[in-house]
């Protein structure tokens, strides 16, 4: 079953912090997001293996992007 991990909110992705086959637990670190100004964590919302990786850095994100997918 997959898991998608989407953007909590919307803003520029700085960072993706984990690679394709990383094993991730349940609020894990994935992502850093600049909104409004601030820099926020995205973390995981699942444990996981991360399948892939959905949104690419520098780009602008909703809350219907997903950033990384984990199987």
């Amino acid at each position: 079953m997959s898991t998608a991990i989407y953007a909590p909110m919307a803003g520029k992705l700085l960072s993706i912090n984990v690679n394709v086959g990383d094993k991730v637990e349940q609020d894990d670190e994935i992502a850093t997001l600049e909104a409004m100004k601030m820099e926020l964590q995205v973390f995981s919302t699942a444990d996981g293996t991360v399948a892939s990786i959905d949104a690419v850095a520098g780009s602008n994100v909703t809350t219907t992007t997903v950033l990384v997918t984990l199987e």
